[in-house]
């Protein structure tokens, strides 16, 4: 209760949180070396009485970490709430690609992506605050993945500079909290290879039209970061502007007594989406639209740098799922995200942990 008083006081908001986020700050790189240090140096609990008397365990924390047989964290989501990004993940086959996960908080997913058997794995957030439990579980679990302090979620292409692109990049929990989810999609896609996978999930509102939901006085949500839920056929449309098909999508309904993500009456709920790079978007013939303004407008050309993304190469990583025929587009390429949600069984209650936000010791996905 300290800690949280401490991030909501005016001199945190004032001066520590702005430098927190600020990652080419002297302020920052130090928090970051003494964070490492204290990692390097913190003695792991190593019994179920340990843990549950370390300070690692009694901290906040945004997924559930076992540290012990037996003695997990408490997560900030319930036990059974699905991570659906996590169930479509281990349809990847990773054996030797290069992994990028946006928001990483605790570092799940890396670890997930790690123990998947990728050959690189950059965890990011934009901020300090959890870096040193993330140094912990990277070392509780054996994993070795590295990290990028990333600051603000705009221009990654030119924040994390990697040459050679990704094979897989995690976006998840990610487009709703900021101000422009396409300045985000612009700046990420020049990260990934060709033929390379994107997994995108973010909130939504179920219905049929091409509109964003601006969540106005915390109407759909009342996290105070949460800004907006496009419609699934907007979101369908923005992933193929950026040249990511969609293959495979779960969807979970945010029901009425989810007293956290149901405050308002529209129908919403969490779509994840698995994407496949493209060097054609699918879109009807009559589409000329979209073509001419992913080639020519000056946010295209200014914001997405489709140079880099032609030269990168071709990714060899497989997808273990095949799309319904009956569920895809006009043409066959892309799956119909509103048929797909409309016809699919959504994703409910999790009904064991490698479904959910805890990460137990002996997990490999």
């Amino acid at each position: 209760m300290r800690y949280e008083r401490f991030l909501k006081s005016p001199l945190f908001k004032k001066f520590v949180r702005r430098k927190l986020f600020d990652r080419s700050s002297f302020f920052s790189r130090l928090l970051l070396l003494w964070f490492a240090a204290r990692g390097m140096g913190r003695r792991l609990p190593r019994s179920p009485e340990s843990a549950r008397e370390s300070g690692l365990y009694n901290q906040w924390w945004y997924y559930s970490f076992e540290l012990a047989p037996g003695v997990a964290t408490q997560s900030s989501f319930p036990p059974d709430f699905p991570l659906l990004p996590r169930m479509l993940l281990r349809n990847c086959d990773l054996a030797g690609c290069d992994c990028l996960d946006i928001g990483s908080v605790e570092g799940l997913i890396p670890i997930l992506m790690c123990r998947q058997g990728a050959r690189e794995v950059i965890a990011t957030n934009p901020h300090l605050y959890n870096y040193e439990k993330m140094q912990a579980v990277r070392k509780l679990y054996g994993v070795n993945f590295k990290f990028r302090q990333i600051g603000s979620l705009y221009d990654l292409n030119r924040k994390l500079g990697h040459k050679r692109g990704f094979d897989l990049i995690n976006l998840s929990g990610v487009l709703y909290h900021v101000y422009s989810p396409m300045h985000v999609l612009a700046g990420l896609r020049p990260l990934l290879k060709k033929n390379g996978l994107m997994i995108v999930s973010t909130n939504v509102v179920k219905r049929a039209d091409f509109s964003m939901e601006f969540n106005d006085r915390g109407k759909l949500q009342r996290e105070a970061t949460t800004y907006w839920y496009p419609s699934i056929p907007l979101f369908d449309y923005l992933l193929r502007y950026f040249k990511l098909l969609p293959i495979d999508c779960l969807y979970h309904a945010y029901e009425r007594d989810d007293a956290v993500r149901f405050t308002g009456d529209v129908e919403s709920g969490y779509l994840s989406v698995m994407c496949r790079a493209t060097d054609d978007p699918a879109f009807d013939r009559d589409d000329t639209w979209a073509r001419e303004s992913i080639d020519d407008s000056y946010e295209s050309i200014l914001l997405w740098d489709q140079e880099k993304s032609a030269a990168l190469a071709c990714a060899p990583i497989g997808y273990r799922r095949e799309p319904d025929p009956r569920l895809l587009h006009a043409g066959g390429r892309s799956l119909d995200l509103w048929k797909a949600v409309l016809e699919l069984p959504a994703v409910g209650a999790a009904n064991r942990s490698q479904d959910s936000h805890t990460l137990l010791l002996s997990d490999n996905v």
